[in-house]
């Protein structure tokens, strides 16, 4: 047996670092059960016995052995109708024969069982005296993927679409089988497979059977597909002059596209729908609702069992913004409030966790604590299309528990966190091609982070980051914490040198979403930021004199945000319009903060290279390679950010910088200076 641990850590020593397994490497361990119990037919039952002899190989060098009788040291998955407990929930328990059983009352409850065991011993910890039950906060958890037929993935940055190319689905499918094993491993339980701009050509019956072979790769880890789709497609697709929700010819055509797809499908999940909104068409255009446009829909996939997510991401993208009233900020809950009660009971509407767009720092959106009879989701944006994209290390964690964790004060209960209110979770994933899925290795953390809390909210982002850290890097103290401080800080330092106060991205949000451009966010329909003029800067959303947002809040809440005295300074400039003079709760001036915060977070982001470059030659050389590259490249972008920020305040205020950095940059050369040298100028023609 010691050889045999010795060969697998060497093999793995030798065998470069990619990415591709994420946190399921299966590192060696010797107390993982080789003997195992598994019964029933389904795919489900199936991958069950074929990851536990996977893990035991890898983990023990042991080959596994399929026992029909338990007994000491013998994992026994079992499925028991009669346990009692909810879909998708599980329970360990160590017998008195010695043998550890994974119950559960279905087929996937006990695979999220037998990943959570391989978690336990791949984390270090006993399984010897077990007797725990687990069941997920929200029954739906869902990742959306904006992948395009083409290949092409909007806002994804980890290569192109493991599902379509060419505008098929692709011929091999293997990566979309693993990328479900990795959703299985994190109890993600459904797949939209396509962009929320959705192609109204996937709902064509031409394309139903490349539909149905990315169902069959994804239906044995348990996952269940779901399509975007386009509002418009009744006319588009189907063929017919209207696709007014009211009238009789669009029902009758969502039925009988719904119908087909099941009868292909039987397990399919549903739908996802943007309408109304950034050019999507919609209700609107017939004077119709959101409710309407949603329900002939739900009513179509209810005989099946089908849901659908209507997005709650609606506004005027065309927006007046010399109107100071106007307030993208307020389009959701003036969309939906007044349709409270009105959706069917297969509606989800899917709220993103700010009322802007998943900027570096929003309050929690109102609309959580605003819909009392309707069903919500919310949505966490995994890819970081706002921050920093691929090349930006940013733990996003922290930010999804500051508003999973934020007390709406609704329904008249004393304390309602968003986390308690909401009935599924959906992430935007954007996986791609890449050998490492994300385009940065650290970035798989928001993916692992995602699932963890979609399962349990109450995880802290230590006990989550604890958990990936050592699952992707092993057991070394010195790694870890390395990691720890890297994935902690992380969105604070991006916060610093890009926005701070709630001044929120200042990115080029008329374009890429990418890189620093502080002009694109202002004076244009696509949204109101920060109003940064001569005298001072931020947005005045309140109700006494701006554009009345606060009072979307529960009184409580809304009394917080309304008044300078008590709104926290993180959020300042999001709520309210004051001089560059003013003091936060600090004692520092809004303009001195600007200045401080921008130069802090380059030097941050400088250590964060720094701190990685100690691991050299205790991980995997090309993983540590990669990693590395990343953080210097972000280590420069961050000066970029600082300077031209810095600069943009500077010329606006007026006010110097006490420290007088702003406006000198020493060790920069502009173009203008530099001088030749070992070179001969010569004219062309």
């Amino acid at each position: 047996m010691r050889r045999i641990m010795l060969l697998l850590v060497c093999c793995a020593a030798l065998r470069a670092e990619t990415g591709a397994d994420a946190w399921l490497r299966y590192t060696p361990h010797s107390n993982v059960p080789a003997t195992f119990m598994a019964s029933g037919t389904s795919p489900v039952n199936a991958s069950v016995r074929r990851e536990w002899t996977r893990a035991v190989r890898a983990m023990s060098g042991q080959e596994p052995r399929l026992v029909n009788t338990p007994q000491a040291g013998t994992v026994v998955f079992k499925i028991d109708s009669d346990s009692g407990l909810p879909a998708d929930a599980f329970r360990f328990k160590s017998e008195s024969n010695g043998s550890i059983t994974v119950g559960a009352k279905d087929d996937r409850g006990v695979l999220y069982g037998m990943f959570a065991l391989l978690r336990k011993i791949q984390l270090g910890e006993a399984i010897a005296k077990l007797d725990d039950q687990q069941a997920p906060s929200a029954a739906i958890r869902w990742v959306n993927e904006w992948d395009n037929i083409d290949g092409s993935i909007e806002r994804g940055y980890g290569g192109r679409s493991i599902f379509w190319d060419n505008g098929h689905a692709r011929a091999d499918l293997t990566r979309v089988s693993e990328y479900a094993r990795l959703l299985a491993s994190l109890g993600i339980n459904g797949c939209s497979i396509n962009n929320v701009n959705a192609n109204p050509k996937l709902l064509s019956p031409e394309m139903l059977p490349d539909v149905a072979r990315i169902a069959d790769a994804m239906r044995p880890w348990g996952v269940r597909i779901a399509l975007s789709i386009d509002f418009g497609s009744p006319m588009s697709v189907g063929g017919l002059d209207t696709f007014d929700p009211a009238d009789p010819r669009v029902a009758a055509w969502w039925k009988d596209r719904v119908d087909a797809i099941y009868k292909a499908i039987p397990d399919f999940g549903g739908f996802v729908l943007k309408a109304d909104s950034e050019g999507r068409v919609g209700p609107s255009t017939y004077g119709r609702t959101h409710a309407d446009a949603a329900n002939v829909v739900a009513r179509a996939l209810k005989p099946h069992g089908g849901i659908i997510f209507y997005r709650g991401f609606v506004y005027d993208h065309h927006m007046d913004w010399n109107n100071p009233k106007n307030d993208r900020a307020r389009a959701a809950y003036d969309n939906f409030k007044p349709l409270d009660g009105k959706f069917d009971d297969n509606v989800i509407v899917q709220i993103k966790n700010g009322p802007i767009d998943f900027q570096v720092r929003e309050p929690a959106s109102p609309l959580f604590g605003a819909l009392e009879h309707t069903n919500e989701a919310i949505e966490l944006q995994v890819t970081q299309e706002y921050f920093g994209q691929a090349h930006h290390t940013v733990f996003l964690v922290p930010y999804w528990k500051e508003t999973l964790d934020f007390d709406m004060h609704a329904k008249a209960r004393v304390s309602t966190p968003v986390k308690s209110l909401v009935k599924a979770f959906v992430g935007v994933v954007n996986i791609g091609l890449d050998e490492n899925w994300t385009g940065n290795h650290l970035s798989q953390a928001n993916l692992y982070g995602f699932g963890r809390l979609a399962w349990n909210p109450n995880l802290t982002a230590k006990q989550i980051d604890d958990e990936w850290a050592k699952q992707t890097f092993g057991s070394d103290p010195k790694v870890l914490d390395v990691v720890s401080k890297i994935q902690l800080t992380s969105w604070r330092t991006f916060e610093n040198y890009t926005g701070p106060l709630g001044l929120q991205t200042l990115t080029d949000i008329t374009g890429n979403h990418y890189g620093v451009n502080v002009e694109a966010s202002e004076r244009n329909g696509w949204g109101q930021w920060h109003r940064a003029d001569s005298q001072g800067v931020g947005m005045d959303r309140t109700v006494a004199t701006g554009t009345g947002y606060t009072g979307q809040y529960s009184p409580a809440v809304a009394a917080m945000f309304e008044s300078l005295a008590t709104i926290p300074d993180d959020l300042l400039l999001f709520f309210h319009h004051v001089p560059y003079t003013y003091k936060l709760h600090t004692g520092k001036t809004v303009i001195q903060y600007i200045y401080d915060s921008h130069y802090q977070g380059a030097e941050e982001a400088a250590r964060l290279g720094a701190e990685w470059a100690t691991l050299k030659g205790k991980i995997d050389s090309q993983l540590y390679s990669d990693v590395a590259a990343r953080l210097e490249y972000q280590a420069g972008h961050a000066i970029v950010w600082r300077d031209a920020i810095v600069q943009y305040f500077l010329k606006e205020s007026g006010i110097a910088d006490a420290q007088g950095r702003a406006g000198h940059y020493p060790g920069r050369m502009e173009a203008e200076d530099a001088r030749l040298t070992g070179y001969t100028v010569f004219d062309v023609n």
